[in-house]
């Protein structure tokens, strides 16, 4: 089955210490790749006010993932744990065409 390639961006909340936010992206890395995915890299874009206040928050550091995966098995357990992460603001996943 072909590789399907997704890029994962989320939104850690601002208030987090340095520890805490490695522990998060390590987390959530280690879901995709127990799960079957390949990442290709995952790094901080950076930290960005927000149009508009989400819960108490208005501004996040924004962190970006690309993977393959071959099913989509990985992407949602990412969504789902993700979906109710109190540290994580906001994730969008997209599927790449390139």
């Amino acid at each position: 089955m072909a590789e399907t390639k997704y890029e994962i961006t989320y939104i850690i909340r601002p208030d987090m210490d340095e520890a805490g936010k490695t522990a998060l992206v390590e987390r959530f890395d280690n879901i995709l790749k127990e799960n079957g995915a390949n990442i290709i890299d995952s790094k901080d874009w950076q930290k960005r006010k927000f149009a508009y206040q989400i819960g108490k928050y208005s501004e996040g550091t924004y962190h970006i993932v690309n993977v393959t995966a071959s099913d989509d098995k990985a992407i949602n357990e990412f969504d789902r744990l993700g979906k109710i992460s109190a540290d994580m603001l906001r994730h969008m996943i997209v599927k790449r065409e390139d």
